[in-house]
């Protein structure tokens, strides 16, 4: 997000005058995870809340209940840091591309848009994944049966849409986490978390090895599958060490430039 011209050209100030409010004067601001891509909330601001929001680069919207403006986060912490804004070709809807620094439903979900049709996705304060769900381990697991082709290959199942490729990262990643912190019993995680870095480091090596063996026999299929296992072990591993994904993430888009 520039501080004086949007990506078209406009100044600020043009850019707010070209805003198409609604009679009440207020537009609907989308709010997106610019890492994930996940469509976290949707509020409203009137044009001092834009203002807000390019001046400080934090989420500003205004409250039809309460009649005023509101600070993302200011009572629960749970900010949005505002990378880019956005309108639509319309100019009557706006975009906050956001770095969230918590769950950004009020109800303690990381978005609000957790209910499909027929049923609940994943609720409130939940992972979005379920890493036992039929006594299956979340991925192939030396210490629980057997490896590679000598064994049955173990599965992990996750629930919920998943509206860009990084945000499967994300969300093992936040799983990876609370299995550090819950301990509960049966989880695969735990028992790598448990033995400690070096058996974490070991699975890696050991998925690599069989995803360069399935690289040299040319056979697509296990090449997906092993390198879906390496992910896994690496997730893990970052897990453990407390480093995001997307970190990793915009270090490979810093090299990209």
């Amino acid at each position: 997000m520039k501080a004086e011209k949007q990506e078209h050209g406009l100044g600020v100030r043009e850019w707010l005058d070209a805003v198409r409010f609604d009679e009440k004067g207020l537009v609907p601001v989308v709010v997106q995870d610019r890492r994930t891509g996940e469509v976290l909330m949707l509020a409203y601001a009137d044009r001092t809340a834009l203002e807000n929001t390019l001046k400080t680069r934090e989420g500003w919207f205004y409250s039809r209940s309460r009649g005023k403006l509101w600070l993302k986060g200011e009572t629960s912490g749970n900010r949005l840091v505002v990378r880019e804004v956005r309108s639509d070709c319309d100019l009557d809807a706006v975009l906050y591309l956001v770095d969230p620094t918590g769950p950004a439903c009020h109800t303690g979900a990381r978005t609000c848009f957790f209910q499909s049709v027929g049923g609940w996705v994943d609720g409130p304060g939940t992972t979005g994944v379920d890493e036992n769900p039929d006594g299956e381990q979340v991925a192939e697991g030396g210490d629980s049966g057997g490896t590679g082709a000598a064994g049955k290959r173990k599965k992990f199942k996750l629930y919920g849409p998943f509206l860009a490729e990084q945000s499967i990262l994300d969300h093992l990643y936040r799983v990876v986490r609370s299995r550090k912190r819950e301990r509960p019993a049966g989880s695969y995680v735990v028992s790598l978390l448990e033995k400690g870095p070096n058996r974490i480091l070991q699975k890696i090596g050991e998925e690599a090895t069989e995803l360069v063996l399935a690289g040299k026999d040319g056979d697509r299929r296990e090449v997906i599958l092993e390198m879906a296992d390496l992910w896994f072990h690496c997730l893990v591993l970052l897990g453990a060490l407390g480093v995001p994904p997307g970190e990793v993430l915009d270090e490979l888009r810093r090299r990209r430039k």
